[in-house]
């Protein structure tokens, strides 16, 4: 990434612009194709939804079953939860890190900008001079009321001024 040396903006954004006269470039999502590392990432949230619903769905059926049907149930409810809770997360990392991302967009041109074809009206002459100054506006306002609430703070140098005095009275 640049950035420009006196203000530090970015000026990839700027290059862009520039390369592309001025418009933004329009990029073209490929239609219907997924990328592996979204395919996995999606299969492995699959399987964990699945396994948010079998496992308590076996879990319930373990605990109304007679006898030997009981530890089927049970057991295919554990394995079920693992192989589900486990591996789901496992599965979306897996193609988080390991699988091949989407292919870069090519850059699709936009079409020319086209003039309207009704002629826009033409613009007033420029006047090389400004308009005359209104007549003493200023003078409808009302004048600022003075209420003296505030006393004006003594000036910084009096108290100096004041001992320089006495030091010279007190040479004489």
């Amino acid at each position: 990434m640049r950035f420009c040396s006196r203000c530090g903006f970015p000026m990839e954004g700027a290059m862009v612009l520039l390369a592309h006269g001025g418009t933004l470039p329009h990029y073209e999502p490929a239609p219907g194709e997924i990328s592996p590392r979204r395919r996995g990432v999606k299969q492995g949230a699959l399987l964990m939804l699945i396994g948010a619903i079998l496992v308590p769905m076996l879990g319930v059926m373990a605990s109304f079953a007679p006898g030997r049907l009981d530890n089927v149930f049970g057991f295919f409810a554990a394995l079920s939860a693992i192989i589900c809770f486990v591996g789901g997360p496992l599965s979306m990392l897996f193609a988080a890190l390991f699988e091949e991302g989407a292919r870069p967009r090519g850059y699709v041109t936009p079409p020319t900008y086209a003039s309207p074809s009704v002629p826009l009206p033409i613009p007033p002459a420029r006047v090389a001079a400004l308009p005359p100054q209104p007549a003493k506006l200023a003078s409808l306002w009302p004048a600022r009321p003075h209420t003296a609430e505030l006393a004006q703070p003594p000036s910084v140098t009096d108290n100096t001024t004041q001992l320089l005095h006495k030091s010279e009275s007190e040479s004489e």
